[in-house]
Formats: C-alpha cells, structure tokens, sequence
C-alpha cells in the first residue's frame, strides 16, 4: 500500500531535515519501498545522504510536483517528501487546483503530514494555522523535536483541542534528542545514521564506540515514536 509523507513545518530550523533522514532510514530498515523527494533546494539533504532513493522537488511547478502522485500510483511506496520552510503556499496550490486531497481518498493513498515544531511561539502560531486547513482532511502527525525545544505544553494544548474535534485526524509523537556533540560528528562526516552506527573508522575524526552507541539508542527510539503512526495508519486503511 503506498502513502504519501509530506515532512514540513513553516518555520525553519526545527529539524525537519533530520526527521526525514530518520524517516527515510526508517524504511529501508524496515524493508519498505522508499522513494524520496527534496522540494529544500537550498540544502538538499535527503539527496545527500540518500542519493540513490532521492530526486529533486521544485514545488512551485506543477509538473515537478505532480510526480508526488505519479509515484503513490505507480507502485508500493512510501513517497516521502522533504518541504522546506515556508513553502506551504506552494503546496496549498498544487492540491487545490488540482483535487490531490479527493483523488487520494478515490485511490485509497492515505496523506500523512508530519509538521515538525520546535518550542517557540512561532511554531505555536503557525501549527495552529496548519491544524484549521487540514486537520480534517489529511492525517497530521506533530512532531516535537526535544532537540530545538523541551517545554511544549502549549503544542500539547493545540493538539489535544484538535483531537476533540469530530473527525479531525490529528495525532503527535515525540523526536528525542540525540547528544549535541554526536549529531554534530554525524553531520560533520556527512553520515547517514546507518552509516553513523556502523561506522568503521574509529580514528580522532571517525566516530567512536560510544558515539555509534549513542546513535543506535537514538534511532531506535525514535523509530519506535515513527511506527507507532505508521502502523496504525496502515491498519486502519486495511479495515
């Protein structure tokens, strides 16, 4: 069964890049048909690191973006797309004009958007705007990145008044922090977090056993909170 994953936030700096490199990770270790799509030209970071499973988004042109759907019907696959900052006015025109949101439903796709926030007003403000667009339309999935914030009660607050809604599909989970120190190695040696755990180079610049160590807890954490949607999602669609 093919899903579509927007992963986005309007604000920039919360981590939306890494959560797409855990997710992305997540799929080929789970053994899912993955095909990755970087709408973030400025930084291109899921083709950097999964350059055999990526290819390049340009949201403001339909016939660039129109291969999110081309995909989710061509086959099985997880089509994850990495959305930059800001960009939400692009993707609002591609699935309006075009009726992406009734023709997924027709094609049984289900669309997950997994709107990374970190704690500042900003991100509360403008998860808020997200929520009153799509909440009832699309499954949403806020992810609180304890790695840009650690107080998000108010983000907790927005959700659970959304889940009171009837039919809103609203749901969080929670991205834990991985050691500053180590996720900047990981990104310093331009690692994906596979390669980061199973890192063979143990010299002053390669990473060392505590460090994979590290990692490997972090990833599997985390991938624990990215299942936990996943799975329900697919169950959920199979009944």
């Amino acid at each position: 069964m093919s899903m579509i994953h927007f992963v986005g936030g309007e604000k920039g700096g919360v981590g939306k890049s890494v959560f797409t490199r855990l997710f992305s990770q997540y799929c080929l270790d789970y053994g899912l048909n993955y095909a990755g799509l970087d709408a973030d030209q400025s930084h291109a970071t899921t083709m950097r690191y999964y350059p055999e499973f990526t290819r390049a988004l340009k949201l403001d042109e339909f016939e660039s973006t129109d291969v999110i759907m081309e995909l989710a019907l061509e086959q099985d696959v997880q089509v994850v797309v990495d959305l930059p900052a800001q960009s939400q006015r692009f993707l609002d025109r591609w699935i309006d004009e075009n009726g992406v949101l009734d023709m997924a439903e027709e094609m049984n796709i289900p669309i997950v958007y997994w709107y990374v926030v970190d704690d500042s007003p900003d991100s509360i403000e403008l998860l808020d705007k997200f929520l009153a667009k799509y909440q009832y339309f699309i499954q949403c999935v806020v992810v609180k990145n304890e790695g840009r914030g650690v107080e998000f009660g108010d983000i907790d607050t927005i959700v659970s008044a959304a889940q009171e809604e009837d039919m809103a599909q609203v749901s969080s989970i929670t991205l834990p922090a991985l050691h500053g120190t180590t996720m900047f190695k990981v990104n310093k040696l331009n690692l994906s977090f596979w390669a980061a755990i199973n890192s063979q180079d143990q010299g002053d610049d390669g990473m060392t056993l505590m460090e994979r160590q590290r990692t490997k807890v972090w990833m599997l954490k985390s991938q624990a909170e990215v299942a936990s949607v996943v799975g329900r999602l697919a169950k959920n669609v199979a009944e």
